[in-house]
This record gives C-alpha cells, structure tokens and sequence, in this order.
C-alpha cells in the first residue's frame, strides 16, 4: 500500500543578520542554510497493517507524513502510495487517503458537524446511500447524535477530534494518517478513539500509519513501529519483537501483609531496584530488575521465602521504557547495526 525507497527531503533556510540592515542586506547578498529534515529512509507497508511512526520532536515524522499526502515533493527517492506518486498526482491521491493532522480542522468552523460531513460527501463523491450507512455506524461508535447539529467552533477538543476522525474515515479511504489523534483528550475519550480505529482497521482493511507521543495509543493500535530519529529510521518491526528485544526490564509487585518490615535481601542487593511507593498502595513493594541478570523465579522465591506475601503481580515492559532504552544506545554510540537487529 505505501512505498517509501531512499526518500529524502532538504529545506533551504535563508540566514540573515538581525535588524532593517539585516534585511536590506539579505535582499542583495542573500545567504542559505541547508538542513536535512529526512535522510534517505526506506520502508514498505502492507495494505491492513496499523503502523505506528514515531520519534522525538524534530525527528523527521510530520515531513515523511507531508510526502506522503502530496503536500511536499521529495529531494530524493521515490514514495508511492496505492501505486500512486503523491505529489504527482495529488488530486487522485486524495480521494484514497484520509487525515487527522493534531490541531488543525478539516471540519467547517461555521456550520454545524452534519453540514459539514454533507460537504465531504460531496467532495469524495461518496454516493447517497453509502454515505447513511457510514455516518449511522460512526454515529453510535462515536456517539456523534448529540453533536450533529452543533457549529464546529462551539465544540470542546474531545467532540471536535470525535468529529475529525469520522471526517477522515468518512469515504472509506484505503489509507488514514493520523498525526497526534489523542493530544490533549481525557482517558474516556482516548479509549473510544482507539476503539473506532481499531474497529474501522478490523472492518474495511484501512491501512493507518499513526504518530504519537501516547504509548498506550500505539500498544492499543499498533502491530508494527517504526522509530525515526535525526531523519534515519531505527528500528522497523513488529511490536512483540521490540519488547522481546529491547524488553528485559520487568517489574514484580508484592503485596505485603507487614510492608514497614520490608528491607532489601542480601542476594537481590545489586540486582534489583526498589521502585517508589505509589499512593494508595502503600502495602506493596515494587521491584524492577533485568531479567539478563536475575531472574522472575529467583527474585520472586527470595521474597516469598523472606516476608509473608499476599499476592503477586508481574509487569510486562512498557513500551515507553524500550523506545527510551533505543535512543539511549544512539546517544551512548553504540553500532547503528545493533540497533537495527532487532528486525
């Protein structure tokens, strides 16, 4: 569904001084700076897969994005999107694809939501009756009856991205980029969001590319992830492979029938670190530990055999702890090609 080879995009950024003569100055002498915002990445995307794109700020993301929906031509490289050349065919392009870009509207800001939905009806040339069936089924997953009739701009954040994203699946397209689809929402919102992607992903076979700062977005949505870092990729590959990789870290959590009498045994000093005691679980003790040096049975055993413990639970690997793991080897140096084993 989505091609990207050797695919590469450079800003030409005009310096000047400070101040009137700096400006003047810059009319007759002007001086450029060249910065590469993507360098030379390649990846492939089936059609159906559910693909999460992420990095730090800067990284290189909403550009590959931009090249991607037609919006910026490549320096280099070649990206096809549905056997489509984006920025060649920009139109064509556009009735495949939907998009829900973070703050930015595709929504009407005068008119109510329903008026609006009509509108892109019409653009896409969705036909009568399909577009009923689409807005009836997005209209009770979404719960969108009550907002129908609402100006865009009387909307808080949560409705407004609720209305977003059923604009963006609205004419079924065979691919949806979703940039920060959950900033700024409130966890019931947030759970119904993942939901309707999932659910549209599982229905039609839409191909979602998503990027986000939320990692429970991408462990609710994704099967694969793609980590971009200074415009070079990372890491390509499934999520279950990352955090078999890069998951060693577990936490174990005991809860305790006397936790003021809890210390630190001998054989697990070195091994494992006592994590801070959340409020309201003031009776558990939390351990984190590699599991590359010790292991689940072992320190689970020394606790059992040493305190009167009441239950038990173990944490897998967050995902958040494994992209922080990645780009902690980056900054330390170590082989790119380690990194990239992982695939």
């Amino acid at each position: 569904m989505i091609t990207v080879k050797d695919l590469q995009k450079e800003y030409k950024i005009v310096k000047r001084d400070p101040g009137l003569k700096g400006a003047v100055k810059s009319l007759f002498n002007r001086k450029y700076e060249r910065k590469q915002a993507v360098k030379g990445i390649s990846f492939s995307i089936e059609p159906g897969e559910t693909v999460a794109y992420i990095g730090a700020n800067g990284a290189g993301k909403s550009t590959t994005i931009k090249m991607l929906t037609g919006i910026l031509t490549p320096t280099y490289g070649v990206v096809t999107v549905n056997g489509i050349v984006p920025y060649e065919n920009r139109q064509k392009n556009a009735k495949n694809i939907g998009a829900v870009f973070g703050q930015r509207t595709q929504l009407f800001w005068d008119i109510p939501v329903r008026e609006s939905f009509d509108l892109l009806k019409h653009i896409y040339e969705v036909s009568e009756e399909e577009f009923q069936e689409t807005l009836q089924m997005f209209t009770d997953v979404l719960q969108l009856e009550p907002l129908l009739g609402i100006p865009v701009r009387q909307l808080s954040l949560g409705q407004k991205m609720r209305c977003e994203l059923a604009a963006a699946f609205l004419h079924r397209p065979k691919v949806v980029y979703l940039d920060e689809p959950t900033i700024g929402l409130d966890v019931a919102v947030k759970v119904r969001i993942r939901k309707f992607i999932r659910e549209m992903n599982e229905r039609w076979g839409t191909t979602v590319l998503l990027t986000t700062h939320d990692m429970q977005d991408i462990e609710e949505i994704c099967d694969r992830i793609i980590i971009i870092d200074e415009g070079t990729i990372l890491y390509d590959g499934e999520l279950a492979s990352i955090k078999r990789r890069f998951g060693q870290k577990r936490v174990i959590h005991f809860d305790m029938v006397q936790r003021d009498k809890f210390f630190l045994p001998e054989l697990l000093a070195g091994k494992v670190d006592v994590l801070p005691v959340t409020e309201g679980e003031e009776n558990k003790v939390s351990l984190s530990f590699d599991s590359d040096e010790v292991s689940s049975s072992i320190v689970i055993s020394t606790m059992m055999n040493t305190f009167e413990v009441q239950d038990l639970s173990i944490s897998d690997p967050k995902i958040e702890t494994i992209v922080e793991e990645i780009f902690n080897k980056r900054e330390m140096g170590e082989e790119h090609e380690e990194i990239l084993a992982a695939n």
